[in-house]
């Protein structure tokens, strides 16, 4: 067994056996599941909707370098400075470069995938920009030096005496367990970073080509302090980020917080175009956009470009029965869930994260929940033939022997005769610890026995009484 594949299983094994993690995971995420459902089905058009945005976002892609261009020279007429970010790498050089030049010492960031992906917390502490969290799932996660598991709620796996225990380590309180009183903690605490930052960096859920707006979706006040207590605002985003118009905002607007968790829009939906002009009572004097490349050109390119029309919604991971079951950490990844095991091997290589595409169960829920209509079972199993060929040999060889089965009528009778012998059920009358490569699958599952006769031969006994 490769490391790689080694350690997935670990993480999994870990997850699994951590039940007040996977409690937790569970109770969260079916009450999504239901406050989205409850939502969707207020929308008259709510088939119809997902199929203009699937539309929309995968015009966009296909036509993207001639969206960038007008996208890059809007922002340049509204004052927003925009750069090029090939790699994560690249972006961090960039951001911390602007933290550098404008003075900053104090940096505040809103709740970002983007920035979790290139890993800029720790590269701006390493050029002494001090950087804090405010989205309060975010800033739990950092003050407990942990990762988010989650792409919508980062602490999905946190109960409240965890919760408790990190506020009170930070800020020194008094120890209390309710939600309230934890959020005016918090609250307390950041209202102060606020007042001294002078660098806001956020990422970017929708921004608009024709325009050059860019679109900010956030459930708490930080996301707006963020973007307009400082004197500088970085946003980090994604090339794939773009829509055509600003008529095409509201369709993606109407389906985001729907499928997210229920609610019918974000609390704070923020549009900014451009930095402050003279008239205006806040804002940052400067607005940089870094656009994200990172691996996303080359998806652009292949058969794998549905995947960029992903909203980051975290309807896929809220459906998914391998992600209530495993948590977000076993995926190893910033992405995880169905749509991670996608992202994931196609920006960071799928030589390195080949076991992601197989932990799914390819059931369809993910696919029935995503809003932009993501065939996400039928994208993992095409990247599943992509790493066919990094199989242990005995697996190849064992599929290979399997096909030659499955196309003998005659070998699959007595294949099918001889399992009789080798697959014993328990005393329960079910198969729970099967030999050799069934081992693997009764892990997790338990198999039926097979038929003392086999539906081919009942069929026969049927028409010779028949005769």
């Amino acid at each position: 067994m490769s490391a790689k594949k080694s350690d997935f299983r670990q993480r999994i094994a870990a997850g699994m056996a951590d039940r007040r993690v996977i409690r937790a995971v569970h109770q969260a995420t079916f009450h999504k599941v239901e406050t989205v459902a409850d939502a969707l089905s207020l929308l008259r058009n709510h088939q119809e909707l997902r199929d203009l945005a699937a539309r929309i976002k995968q015009h966009t892609l296909e036509n993207l370098p001639g969206y960038l261009e007008q996208f890059i020279s809007a922002c340049e007429r509204n004052g927003t400075r925009v750069h090029f970010a090939a790699d994560a790498a690249a972006a961090r050089e960039i951001i911390c470069e602007i933290a550098r030049v404008s003075g900053s010492k104090l940096a505040v960031k809103s709740k970002s995938m983007t920035t979790e992906e290139i890993h800029l917390n720790e590269a701006l502490e390493a050029a002494g920009v001090r950087t804090v969290e405010t989205d309060l799932g975010e800033f739990i996660v950092q003050i407990d030096h942990d990762r988010p598991s989650h792409i919508v709620s980062p602490i999905i796996h946190k109960d409240r005496q965890q919760i408790a225990r990190a506020l009170v380590r930070e800020t020194g309180c008094d120890y209390t367990e309710d939600p309230t009183e934890l959020t005016a903690v918090a609250r307390k605490h950041l209202r102060d970073v606020f007042r001294h930052c002078d660098l806001g960096i956020t990422g970017v859920n929708f921004a608009v080509a024709e325009t050059g707006t860019i679109c900010i979706c956030t459930n708490e006040g930080n996301g707006r302090m963020t973007t307009t207590r400082p004197r500088v605002h970085v946003a980090l985003l994604g090339i794939e980020k773009l829509v055509p118009r600003l008529r095409d905002l509201p369709v993606f607007l109407k389906l985001l917080a729907r499928s997210s968790t229920g609610q019918p829009l974000t609390v704070y939906t923020t549009l900014i175009t451009g930095p402050k002009r003279p008239a205006d009572p806040d804002g940052p004097e400067q607005v940089h956009v870094v656009l994200l490349d990172n691996g996303r050109s080359e998806i652009l390119g292949g058969p794998f470009i549905e995947v960029l029309r992903c909203i980051r919604c975290g309807a896929c991971l809220n459906a998914c029965p391998v992600f209530r079951n495993i948590g977000g950490h076993a995926y190893g990844s910033v992405y995880p869930g169905p749509i991670g095991s996608l992202v994931t091997p196609l920006l960071s290589g799928i030589v390195a994260h080949a076991e992601l595409p197989r932990a799914s169960s390819l059931c369809g829920a993910c696919r029935d929940a995503c809003p932009v209509k993501l065939d996400i079972p039928g994208l993992l199993v095409k990247l599943r033939a992509r790493t066919c060929n990094r199989q242990p040999l005995t697996k190849r060889m064992g599929m290979t022997i399997w096909k030659w089965i499955m196309r003998s009528p005659t070998m699959f009778g007595c294949v099918q005769r001889s399992m009789r012998w080798f697959l014993r059920p328990d005393r329960d009358g079910w198969i729970s610890n099967g030999p050799g490569p069934a081992g693997e699958w009764t892990k997790v599952r338990d198999l039926p026995p097979p038929p003392k006769k086999s539906f081919h031969r009942r069929w026969r006994e049927e028409w010779a009484d028949e005769d």
